[in-house]
């Protein structure tokens, strides 16, 4: 091993890696397939995007970090309309929500001493930023009963991934009020926050929670769901105009910049709302056929008021009901994937086609 390789953060297996037994044992089945381990989006790019993603191929200069004027414009009015954000706030485009998430605590400037709160069933990129940084982790549903003032930065998810569960406005109100009494950042990642199915969420951005100028507080949008646009890497951040500031100074030293074609992509997306209502529609019928099967096959179905996942258990090891999955020719994730309090639990994925889908439903039937 090389010096500089000895040196590189020690980082877990890549969780999907230990998935491949199943899935392996999931192609065996005579059907074919189902996987529902993943949220890739299946469904088509919009034609408006499309359309505006060819329009601007020919772009030979460097695009802009901070977004061209166009893209600026679209992001704030999506903010006012979608998440009732003061027009005062700054926004910043990233190259999707991954790479902001796994680097935001290194381009803050924390590190060493310092300590991240996370929710106790997580998307894992929030503990990877972390250990990236060489921060703490405390993993816990309640920030404000944190006691110690190495606490810098707190991860919400809401509507959360993998459990769907969503937090109402007065809860996280609350949140931003205690942190801003000790100077620590509250980090909203609402990537699902379009996808209400039994409750609808309140944007952390929303002036009643967060006030005009969002002092304080970030908030993390993607169109990977909201538009198929996975493949794009087009998301952003927004919130605290100062902090927003520090980071595209940060970004556009070290190069983050998103594609010039992408940004005006992601300006069509952003104002067209008539393929949002679709694709939301088509996530809502998957669904209703997907929670009617699993209950009807004596899953317990959890949270999952919110986003693109059901949250269900039979109060068994999640790998046996993986397992159980599997021999049906169905990948699912198990629980333990997203920390320890979900190893009783599997996450089911919405992105897959009505056909795969449908068969699913058939085969866990």
């Amino acid at each position: 091993m090389s010096t500089a390789t000895s040196r590189m953060t020690p980082l877990p297996r890549f969780p999907w890696d230990r998935l491949r037994p199943y899935a392996d044992t999931a192609r065996a089945h005579p059907d074919g397939p189902v996987d529902l381990s993943m949220g890739t989006p299946v469904d088509s790019v919009p034609e408006v995007v499309r359309a505006a993603l060819t329009g601007a191929a020919d772009s030979p200069g460097y695009p802009l970090t901070i977004g061209t004027p166009r893209l600026r414009a679209a992001m704030s009015t999506w903010l006012t309309d979608v998440c009732g954000a003061s027009s005062s706030i700054g926004a910043l485009p990233t190259i999707g929500s991954k790479e902001l998430v796994a680097n935001l605590p290194s381009q803050l400037g924390l590190g060493a001493g310092d300590l991240i709160a996370i929710p106790s069933i997580a998307y894992p990129t929030y503990e990877i930023g972390a250990l990236l940084a060489g921060a703490d982790v405390v993993r816990t549903n309640d920030p404000t009963a944190i006691d110690d003032d190495r606490l810098r930065l707190i991860w919400l998810n809401h509507p959360n991934n993998p459990t769907g569960a969503t937090l109402p406005a007065s809860r996280l109100a609350a949140i931003v009020d205690w942190a801003r009494e000790r100077d620590v950042l509250v980090v909203a990642d609402e990537c699902y926050v379009e996808l209400p199915w039994t409750a609808r969420q309140t944007s952390i951005l929303d002036t009643s929670v967060s006030g005009e100028n969002a002092e304080g507080v970030l908030a993390v949008h993607s169109l990977s769901k909201r538009s198929n646009l996975a493949g794009y890497r087009a998301a952003f951040v927004a919130g605290d105009a100062a902090i927003i500031a520090g980071l595209m100074e940060l970004r556009r030293h070290a190069g983050f910049l998103l594609p010039a074609p992408v940004q005006a992509a992601m300006t069509a997306a952003l104002l067209d709302t008539a393929h949002a209502d679709e694709q939301r529609e088509r996530y809502r019928r998957r669904r209703d056929v997907l929670l009617t099967a699993v209950t009807k096959a004596g899953f317990r179905v959890d949270h999952s008021e919110a986003g693109l996942y059901l949250w269900i258990t039979r109060d068994e090891d999640c790998w046996e009901t993986v397992a159980w999955f599997a021999a049906r020719g169905i990948v699912v994730a198990p629980g333990e994937f997203y920390g320890p309090d979900g190893a009783r639990h599997v996450r089911v994925a919405l992105t897959a086609s009505d056909a795969d889908i449908a068969a699913a439903a058939d085969r866990v039937a």
